[in-house]
């Protein structure tokens, strides 16, 4: 069995990055594929999950989730089927998501139900159960409705509004009867972000003033903003918005590769006197109950009310300048590495 599959490419986590990640700052390492242990399995990886908070588990301090140590295979969500099976939950040829981490091919227990869940390809193409129907999908629907807990009528403001996360906070929204507001960089993300997304507008921070796109666009304020890139787009949200104001913070991208100490927000006194409330949110928190997420989730898709669009990239050598592209703005939708042919 160890002979059966081409060696097993990894990239493992060489020295903790300052500032924006580096190729040096990765071990690209080559090891056989072991046999399947007793009640186990082989997966082969199809495709990975690339996601901002990658960024923040390559650091060491404490987190909701343990870093990266040095030396260990890179963190990171994936897509695969299974080659090799022991295990009476899965067979050969079922195709499953989990915690891959970024390698070809992974080996382990699958005693754990929450390690990988079976998906079926014939309900959604492969890669959306990586964006709507996974981690980012799961992150939106219950980040908005549990946290943010947005009306019907209410204004719903998002940042990242055209990446993984955003793009489905502003579908549920309008599913809920919402005002949605984008914010995102550069005239074609705006675009896509209305025109493909159906959002009500979008501000383009690159081009003007967010504050006056505020004004523009939320004439009665903002009830419901969800937070993906902290910074600056955050204390101009808090100008803006109403009594009872609920604000989600889910990520801040903005801030991931500062070398100088984040930003914490000048204009909190917005929460006193609104009355406000800011919330983070966790997706992991919600876990037992991902089976609701992804049926509602799927049956919006299969409606055609909600899309679910990736930016599928290719090259498994590439992955340290793939991950950058999430940083350098250049991918509309998720973005996703292609390891390999299913």
């Amino acid at each position: 069995m160890t002979n059966a599959f081409p060696p097993n490419q990894q990239f493992r986590l060489a020295a903790r990055p300052v500032g924006m990640p580096r190729r040096e700052d990765w071990d690209f390492h080559e090891e056989a594929v072991g046999e399947a242990p007793d009640g186990g399995i082989v997966v082969k990886v199809l495709y990975l999950s690339l996601d901002p908070a990658m960024r923040g588990w390559m650091n060491e301090g404490k987190s909701y989730i343990r870093p990266v140590a040095i030396g260990e295979v890179m963190r990171a969500g994936g897509l695969g089927v299974v080659v090799a099976s022991k295990s009476p939950r899965f067979a050969v040829g079922d195709h499953v998501a989990g915690g891959t981490g970024v390698q070809r091919y992974w080996v382990g227990q699958a005693d754990d139900k929450t390690a990988f869940v079976k998906i079926d390809p014939a309900a959604a193409p492969l890669t959306a159960w990586l964006n709507t129907l996974g981690m980012p999908g799961m992150t939106a629907f219950f980040g908005l409705r549990e946290v943010g807990q947005p009306k019907a009528g209410e204004t719903v403001v998002v940042s990242g509004a055209a990446g993984a996360v955003g793009m489905t906070v502003g579908q549920v929204a309008k599913k809920m009867g919402c005002r949605v507001v984008g914010i995102a960089g550069g005239l074609d993300k705006c675009r896509f972000v209305v025109e493909e997304l159906g959002f009500d507008a979008c501000i383009d921070y690159k081009a003007g003033s967010v504050h006056a796109g505020l004004k523009e666009h939320c004439p009665q304020g903002v009830d419901v903003y969800f937070d993906n890139v902290g910074g600056e787009i955050l204390d101009a949200v808090l100008t803006r918005i109403n009594m009872k104001a609920r604000i989600v913070i889910c990520g801040a991208i903005s801030q991931y590769n500062a070398t100088e100490k984040v930003k914490g927000p000048a204009n909190y006194l917005a929460l006193l006197v609104n009355r406000a409330r800011m919330e983070g949110m966790v997706v992991f928190d919600y876990a037992p109950r991902y089976a609701e997420g992804v049926a509602t989730l799927a049956g919006w898709m299969r409606e055609g009310s909600v899309k679910s669009i990736e930016y599928v990239t290719g090259g498994f050598e590439r992955f340290p300048e793939a991950l950058l592209m999430l940083f350098e703005g250049k991918n509309l939708g998720k973005l996703v590495l292609k390891v390999a042919d299913a």
